[in-house]
């Protein structure tokens, strides 16, 4: 029988999809040059409809036409590699899905490489990890609406799934679908950062044990904060490590890693012009745990003097709350506001209402507050930023004061919170009718005759401030 799905790279994702795509009832050949990854996939396909190829002219051959076919290979030269090997031994109208992190200036290009060759190449974002991969994931395609429709069919088969439906949809033309999955992950690095800073104020302020943090994150999980970070973030709490018995959190290393994404994220807005505090602090943040040793030796340089002032568990544990709703929010803001003006600049035709449709399942930032940030999009197609919808207006308004009161909390505490302050203050930036940069614009004019703008008329102007 001829399969009707290929796929390219069989390590813990591709070899996941594969078997979701076996389960639904799609028949797949996978093909990996490691010889073991070959023998666990015929391991774990036996009595499904798995097929292993030994090369990559038995792939192809394996395939219906049009030749549907997902590479899952480290982002990079690999990519090009790959396409450069298997395109030769394909026909016009056969399909490529770059299912990787690739930068989306990279899936531009491929676009263009593959147009003379009528292989539509498709740029899909997947997210959900392994067991989204399992279970069903959430998938960002973009690239061709026709080699979409030949995709269609199998990719809403193996989607996770909401009462939307499949969480998976064209997100437009061009690089759009790895585009939106970048975004997908600075939003990501944002709530992960504040959670860890809410997680430092609660243990270190507040003296919380791990037993009582497990029961805090458990308890939000049935708020407005349920979500898979908030949920993923109880189960941490509760594991115990196998060597000594303590619990695992407290032993490991305060050094987070990264692959890339969240900086990609950063470095388009700037392109953009679009300000994204949140998403480049949490990056930033990033980049300080790994100096540990630079921290630790400061650390004795500058001793902190702890305050004095009584804190109310109960209390702290409601400003934390309040103060993570806000920032979480603000996440989503910055990050919802990057894709409306990258799709506007690009052409990319994005729909945000439907991206917020199939993050809801599958995906790591899934949570329940996607649902006023889909209506707040229904309700204005044209909205560029939540802080401006009439949906959360009451809601930024409540939970600023507590989210103040927290972060000044914390600075009296000497407890790092980057990512709520910049969450802040982008908020209070934001909505000041007036802001200071009347004085750096009189500067730039002083030292580069770089003009300015006046309140009262039209048109650029310069002065001789000498």
């Amino acid at each position: 029988m001829s399969a009707q799905f290929g796929m390219i790279g069989l390590g813990t994702m591709g070899r996941n999809l594969v078997l979701n795509m076996a389960d639904k009832g799609v028949t797949v050949c996978g093909y990996d040059r490691n010889i073991d990854q070959q023998k666990r996939l015929a391991e774990e396909g036996a009595g499904k409809p798995v097929q292993v190829a030994t090369n990559m002219q038995e792939l192809v051959n394996s395939l219906e036409t049009p030749r549907r076919i997902m590479l899952l290979v480290p982002a990079g030269k690999i990519v090009d590699a790959v396409i450069d090997e298997v395109s030769p031994l394909l026909q016009p109208g056969d399909i490529l899905i770059d299912g990787g992190n690739s930068h989306f200036t990279d899936t531009d290009k491929r676009i263009e490489r593959l147009k003379p060759t009528g292989i539509h190449f498709t740029g899909m974002g997947v997210s959900g990890g392994e067991d989204g991969a399992r279970l069903g994931p959430s998938m960002m395609p973009g690239g061709s609406a026709e080699g979409y429709a030949e995709l269609k069919n199998i990719l809403e088969k193996i989607a996770a799934k909401t009462e939307d439906g499949p969480c998976v949809t064209f997100i437009g033309n061009g690089s759009a679908g790895h585009y939106t999955k970048m975004v997908h992950n600075g939003i990501e690095y944002a709530m992960m950062q504040l959670i860890s800073e809410v997680y430092g104020i609660l243990k270190k302020i507040g003296g919380l044990s791990n037993a009582e943090l497990q029961q805090v994150f458990t308890d939000w999980n049935t708020t407005e904060l349920q979500s898979f970070l908030i949920e993923i973030t109880a189960e941490v709490f509760k594991k115990e490590d196998t060597e000594t018995g303590q619990p695992l959190i407290d032993v490991i290393l305060d050094k987070a890693k990264q692959k890339g994404t969240g900086m990609w994220t950063s470095q388009s807005a700037m392109d953009l012009n679009v300000p994204l505090p949140t998403i480049d602090v949490a990056v930033s943040m990033r980049y300080l745990s790994a100096m540990k040793d630079d921290r630790v030796s400061a650390a004795a340089k500058y001793p902190v003097q702890q305050s004095n002032t009584a804190t109310d568990k109960q209390q702290l544990i409601s400003l934390c709350r309040n103060a993570l709703h806000f920032g979480l929010l603000l996440s989503y803001a910055q990050g919802l506001q990057l894709l409306s003006v990258a799709s506007t600049t690009y052409k990319y035709a994005i729909n945000i209402a439907e991206v917020i449709s199939i993050w809801k399942g599958g995906c790591i930032i899934r949570s329940v507050l996607l649902n006023d940030l889909q209506k707040a999009y229904k309700e204005d197609a044209a909205l560029t930023n939540i802080i401006q919808s009439p949906v959360f207006i009451p809601i930024l308004k409540a939970l600023r004061n507590e989210t103040a009161a927290l972060i000044a909390l914390a600075i009296t505490n000497s407890q790092p919170v980057a990512a709520l302050s910049a969450s802040l203050q982008y908020f209070t930036a934001y909505s000041a009718a007036q802001l200071p940069a009347n004085l750096i614009q009189g500067q730039r004019d002083f030292f580069g005759a770089h003009t300015y703008e006046r309140i009262d008329k039209p048109g650029s102007f310069h002065t001789e401030w000498n």
